[in-house]
């Protein structure tokens, strides 16, 4: 099984469109958590009003799959709390939107 690193790492490859920014980076990944067959991540999105949202689960769903073994479960939650706020973002996507 892969390590939180490699988790996060592989979200990095997940973006938000309408932000134009990957969901790490904006602090939409609330928690990873890794176990000897799963891996179990929860997500948020920047307003509950999200279109994309589906996508952008399924999207973090595949980046990671593709780590883990075969038999592996996968389970990509959406979560609302605590709600997101831009203090979540990184240093990076600050930069990138100029605050």
């Amino acid at each position: 099984m892969p390590d939180e690193d490699a988790v996060r790492e592989a979200l990095r490859a997940v973006d938000d469109p309408e932000a134009g920014m990957n969901i790490v980076d904006l602090g939409l990944v609330y928690g990873i958590e890794i176990g000897e067959r799963a891996v179990r991540v929860d997500v948020t999105m920047t307003t509950a009003a999200c279109p994309m949202a589906d996508m952008i689960v399924d999207q973090a769903r595949d980046a990671i799959r593709a780590l883990v073994p075969e038999d592996a479960e996968v389970d990509v939650r959406l979560v609302w709390d605590p709600p997101w706020t831009p203090d979540k973002m990184s240093g990076i996507a600050r930069e990138h939107f100029g605050w």
